[in-house]
């Protein structure tokens, strides 16, 4: 998906930086020294696991190949953002997430292949420290750099039905880096930015009673953003 949209998003970015920055009018010169606004949020992520084989992966031979696949989500969320000084602000994004993060299989006995479709509705809370350069006319350029804590909403973790589940845990923490670019519009900032958003905790519940669970160790998320944010 980003390899397909990165040549329009190049181009737009292009283009707006050119047009605000060939401008003479200074908008919104005021919202610089706010110390504080909000904004939303509207993203679309790239989200999968990075998985660990357990040992009984390793000695069996019933399962051959178990490995994440990546699949497409959107999110939706709010923004607060708290000025520190000139370089450094303090933000806070909320988001509900609705991601899948799916698991492929490919079996001996029988002999198949088969996908486990892991559906997520992620309440997800990050802090962030913002790095903003010099307002360029209507542009600038900032880096984030935080922590997020994660609940899902649709967590299978308590599920006791079904032998061919993979329990997933409801919490989970980890680091967000991502970069982006602020366009100073009349009345509103434009703001499209791109984040890696990766989980440190292990998701993954393990239970030997279910035979695609017990040949996993780990479950970490791994996830790419992309968002506009709308500020005022």
């Amino acid at each position: 998906m980003f390899h397909l949209l990165r040549y329009p998003l190049i181009a737009a970015i292009l283009l707006l930086t050119g047009s605000m920055t060939a401008s003479a009018q200074m908008n919104m010169e005021e919202h610089d020294r706010k110390p504080y606004y909000f904004g939303i949020t509207l993203a679309v992520n790239q989200s999968n696991f990075k998985l660990s084989h357990s040992d009984l992966f390793l000695k069996g031979d019933s399962i051959m190949v178990a490995e994440p696949l990546k699949t497409i989500g959107f999110n939706l969320g709010l923004l607060a953002n708290l000025r520190l000084n000139h370089r450094f602000d303090l933000r806070v994004n909320p988001q509900l997430v609705f991601a899948n993060k799916n698991l492929f299989y490919k079996e001996n006995y029988p002999e198949r292949d088969t996908e486990k479709k892991i559906e997520s509705i992620l309440l997800t809370f990050p802090f962030q420290f913002k790095f903003k350069s010099d307002r360029i006319n209507n542009m600038r350029v900032y880096t984030i750099a935080g922590l997020k804590f994660d609940y899902d909403l649709s967590s299978n973790a308590r599920a006791r039905r079904a032998e061919d589940l993979v329990k997933i845990g409801k919490m989970d923490y980890g680091y967000e880096i991502g970069a982006g670019f602020e366009f100073y519009m009349p009345s509103f900032i434009f703001t499209p930015e791109f984040k890696i958003s990766n989980g440190i905790g292990n998701v993954h519940v393990k239970d030997p009673n279910l035979r695609y669970s017990n040949v996993i160790d780990q479950l970490k998320s791994r996830t790419i953003v992309f968002s506009i944010h709308l500020q005022g």
